[in-house]
């Protein structure tokens, strides 16, 4: 006779349906082998069996929409006569995903993005169909460990993603054409990329490419400590050919090392980043760096799960204008929504602080409050818009305040395969924008997603 405990571990061990993530490609969608758990009306194309001897060798095919719409008033601050904007972002993605057996994979997604309505669009609002991911992957676990490797278009998102992301925030998304390893061994991961970031061209289908004159190559090491906290570091090298700041022009070779700790004990989270940066642009020395950190405790035995947050962030500026050292950051590849989506702020030059809460009023529902305050670290570069856009005018002018403003977030989950959001976000300039021509701003936007 089975007893009930053992009825009880056998459901526990049973296979789960895959959640759907925003990286399309990390789903595992064999479990759909077994006939019981195909209860969705999407399920025929999610797993198709290529040999049925091997029930790790299937087709799966997908697809994402995302519609947002905003409005901004205005972008820029309205430095410059900028307008007001009102528009509608849609990105439509579908994939293939082909696995030959429990080692191989091949990955295809194919993305076609549209701005309705927009006044100006940009290489990250607007990319007729292309290929936004097609790469060949290996997989080999063994006692000694986990070997991974990618060849091919791609993408990547460490940790908040605060310098190297995928950029889910806009609407293009970023991809590299890469070749990546990776060994997995107990609590230790080494990770190592050859890359070139991928250009958008935003007037044709299929007219993306990624060539030797932008380059991004990584080593990186994690391990985990102190139970399943995260300590790692990476050395990058970032390579442009005619980049342009304020101060510098010309190619750029950047030097990037980065730390990070992250983690959580006893309801207080924490993560905890610091990059510097040297190297050359033009004929000039880089010298800048950056740190991050967000930390927050959750009052888990409270109605709605109270987490109070606290973000502060600083990056380096370039003191000296018309000398041979360039101290102003690069923040690489952030995604847009670190700060805000609204864009009011970039990762150069600044110091900010960010104080938050934030609730779940239900199981499906968070929202989340914050306001934020910021300086900047040298008054002799400009304040920055994301992702490193200098507002016009206020360069060497001006006090280190730059605004304050408040966010507001709420993020909804309908199903499995629809969510929705809402951000307002209403930025108070400081002096030094209002004397460059700008004024208070504002940005809501409304997001529903679908996937299967």
């Amino acid at each position: 006779m089975v007893s009930m405990s053992a009825v009880a571990r056998a459901d526990d061990a049973a296979p789960q349906r895959p959640a759907i993530k925003t990286n399309r490609w990390q789903e595992d969608w064999s479990v759909l082998a077994n006939p019981a758990l195909r209860t969705e009306p999407y399920d025929a194309i999610k797993y198709i069996p290529i040999m049925p001897w091997d029930l790790k060798s299937y087709m799966s095919f997908g697809a994402t929409l995302r519609e947002r719409f905003e409005s901004v008033n205005a972008a820029g601050f309205g430095v410059g006569g900028t307008k007001s904007d009102t528009y509608v972002i849609q990105r439509l993605q579908f994939h293939a995903d082909v696995h030959f057996d429990e080692h191989w994979q091949l990955f295809l997604q194919f993305e076609d993005d549209r701005a309705f309505g927009k006044n100006v669009t940009t290489p990250v609002d607007q990319d007729p169909l292309d290929l936004r991911l097609g790469f060949l992957a290996y997989v080999n676990a063994t006692e000694a460990g986990t070997f991974k490797a990618r060849v091919g278009r791609q993408d990547f998102d460490f940790d908040l993603q605060r310098f190297v992301s995928s950029r889910d925030g806009p609407n293009v998304r970023q991809s590299f054409d890469a070749v990546w390893g990776d060994w997995e061994s107990g609590p230790w991961r080494f990770i190592g990329f050859l890359s070139q970031p991928v250009q958008y061209d935003l007037q044709h289908p299929f007219d993306d490419t990624s060539n030797s004159h932008f380059r991004f190559h990584t080593l990186r090491v994690e391990r985990q400590v102190l139970g399943t906290n995260e300590l790692s570091a990476y050395y990058s090298f970032y390579q442009k050919d005619n980049a342009r700041y304020l101060d510098a022009s010309g190619d750029e070779k950047r030097n990037v090392f980065d730390v990070r700790f992250a983690g959580n004990l006893n309801h207080v989270d924490w993560d905890l980043e610091a990059m510097g940066q040297t190297g050359v642009v033009g004929g000039k020395d880089i010298r800048a760096w950056a740190v991050g950190a967000r930390t927050g405790y959750t009052f888990a035995q409270f109605a709605w799960q109270p987490r109070l947050g606290l973000q502060v962030d600083a990056a380096s500026g370039d003191h000296h204008p018309a000398d041979n050292v360039l101290g102003t950051f690069n923040p690489l590849f952030p995604n847009g929504y670190y700060f805000t989506l609204a864009g009011f702020t970039g990762y150069v030059n600044l110091f900010h602080v960010k104080p938050s809460l934030t609730v779940r009023p239900a199981t499906n529902l968070s929202v989340m409050g914050a306001l934020g305050f910021q300086w900047r670290e040298t008054t002799a570069d400009a304040i920055y818009m994301q992702p490193n856009i200098p507002v016009a005018g206020t360069a060497g002018n001006g006090s280190a305040w730059s605004g304050a403003y408040g966010q507001l977030r709420v993020d909804y989950r309908f199903s499995a395969n629809l969510t929705g959001a809402l951000e307002a976000v209403h930025y108070k300039i400081g002096n030094t924008i209002r004397q460059a021509g700008g004024h208070d701003s504002d940005y809501v936007g409304v997001e529903l997603k679908y996937a299967l």
